[in-house]
């Protein structure tokens, strides 16, 4: 029975029992240095994975062309050619095997994010930033819905550790090109953080809004109508960054919600603001720029007040 039980262990270990399969996980969840794709869902993350690469490969293929369209051809042309010289042969060996391994480098992969409802998509050698904005405004523009799983689409320009230090190191080089004197904008930061205990909302917003205005005063927060939105979520001990436009027109990146007619939209709030003793979740950007509308509201109704009185006045 030992040398049986013996047999076993050496086999697990041999076929891929223990640490081996520890590092096959590993190699397959999101890390720093990645670039890719946020995608949250709700409860359903295979379809949620087949839906969106069905369509990141659509919209993909009109930015970028098809996968490894161009390079076959490029090799082809190449074969063509007779090299006499050694050194010139050995280059494009080189350069062929280099070719050969771009082409099994898939441009989307789906990672396991750490997160429940969320999946990564991580990219290969195009701007996942670009790609998603590109994609919003056409689902905009055209109100077709081509999902039904996929709530939020959010681009992953960057990561890093998600530690106070690591971020302020990493965001201070990272954001320069949008907020470094000369360049200048007005901004808000969209925070969430999951599986991750040990950032705090508050702290990360007043530090980030801190690194953002010593690269140029000028740079001011608008929670109504941004020029750019600092995105910035935080899962387990992975920080991912990216910086977009049109956050609030495209509804937050929500594909649900940007195919909406603003007609419907508004009736929509309407009716759930009759409903009552239903609880809806606001974000905290939401809240804030509903009470600036209060505010605003309050004063016009003041001052529409006091005109009143006073033609009434003038009339006496």
């Amino acid at each position: 029975m030992s040398e049986a039980q013996d047999s076993k262990k050496r086999n697990k270990k041999r076929y891929g029992g223990g640490q081996r399969s520890k590092r096959y996980k590993g190699s397959r969840e999101l890390e720093v240095g990645m670039q890719g794709i946020l995608i949250t869902c709700n409860m359903n993350e295979r379809k949620c994975t087949a839906e969106a690469f069905n369509l990141l490969n659509e919209y993909a293929d009109k930015l970028y062309g098809p996968e490894n369209g161009g390079e076959e051809s490029g090799s082809e042309a190449e074969e063509g050619e007779e090299e006499d010289d050694a050194e010139a042969a050995l280059k494009k060996e080189v350069s062929q095997l280099r070719c050969s391994s771009q082409k099994h480098q898939l441009r989307f992969r789906a990672l396991d994010s750490g997160a429940n409802n969320v999946i990564f998509i991580r990219t290969t050698n195009l701007e996942p930033d670009k790609l998603v904005h590109h994609i919003l405004s056409d689902l905009h523009t055209s109100k077709k819905k081509k999902s039904r799983v996929i709530l939020r689409m959010l681009p992953v320009s960057g990561t890093c550790r998600a530690y106070q230090e690591d971020m302020d190191q990493y965001l201070g080089t990272f954001l320069e090109p949008w907020f470094k004197a000369p360049s200048c904008s007005s901004y808000q930061i969209a925070f969430k953080a999951r599986n991750s205990s040990h950032n705090k909302r508050d702290d990360v917003i007043k530090a980030l809004a801190g690194l953002v205005g010593k690269m140029n005063p000028k740079n001011k927060v608008d929670l109504t109508n941004p020029e750019l939105t600092i995105i910035v979520e935080v899962i387990k001990s992975v920080c991912c960054v990216s910086v977009v436009r049109h956050y609030t027109l495209f509804r937050k990146y929500n594909l649900q919600e940007v195919v909406k007619d603003d007609t419907s939209k508004q009736e929509e709030t309407g009716a759930n603001q009759e409903v009552t003793g239903t609880k809806q979740e606001v974000e905290p950007e939401e809240v804030a720029t509903n009470q600036e509308e209060k505010e605003k509201q309050e004063v016009r109704e003041t001052r529409d007040c006091e005109e009143k009185k006073k033609e009434e006045k003038e009339v006496l």
